[in-house]
């Protein structure tokens, strides 16, 4: 009989409840990926005359604004860590002063929502490149749909969907393929030491 702690075969934690560290690690990711929003807000700005020819590409840039909910729960693997890291970034990135204001706090809501639905249909207990690409792709689904409603609501069918498919994509390859890669190179650096992705 194996006595390995339950979980212990598929990376994930044996104690599912938040520790200190756990709350402190998502309020800095939090904080480090809303002053990457503040940035990202300004690069989508600028960008807008490089996408003229076809409005819906710029949300091929639209990923980054996802990262932080599929990235928090790689790396916590706990309950809730997906939502709390994303709702932190989103509040940094509202305080830092955004064209959306408080609206982003309810987008980075539902944007770590749909990712922690991904990692707990896996009974938080699945973190590889797959499901890491799927909880990306889930966390792109709510921006699709809202965009086309409360920005685009005025573009031809064919560029809405165009919006949606590419934001989703966009959001596979930089959330949640970018954030298994990040994970694991924070793993690699010995910087997850106090958390079971520390085995990457």
């Amino acid at each position: 009989m194996s006595t390995a702690p339950r979980g212990a075969e598929t990376g994930t934690a044996d104690r599912p409840r938040f520790r200190t560290v756990d709350t402190v690690v998502a309020a800095v990711l939090g904080v480090a990926n809303g002053v990457i929003f503040w940035f990202w807000g300004m690069l989508w700005t600028a960008t807008d005359p490089v996408f003229l020819f076809f409005p819906p590409a710029q949300a091929i840039i639209y990923g980054m604004w996802l990262l932080p909910g599929v990235l928090g729960g790689l790396i916590l693997r706990k309950p809730g860590a997906a939502v709390l890291t994303s709702v932190a970034a989103a509040c940094v990135s509202m305080l830092l002063g955004t064209p959306w204001g408080v609206g982003v706090v309810i987008a980075g809501f539902t944007q770590g929502l749909l990712p922690e639905l991904v990692f707990a249909a896996g009974r938080y207990r699945r973190w590889g490149m797959g499901v890491s690409v799927l909880a990306g792709a889930a966390a792109g689904v709510s921006p699709a749909i809202w965009d086309n409603i409360a920005y685009y609501a005025t573009w031809p069918l064919g560029f809405q969907l165009a919006y949606g498919v590419i934001l989703v994509v966009s959001a596979a390859v930089i959330a949640g393929a970018g954030g298994r890669l990040l994970t694991t190179a924070l793993a690699r650096a010995g910087a997850l030491t106090s958390f079971p992705s520390a085995r990457g």
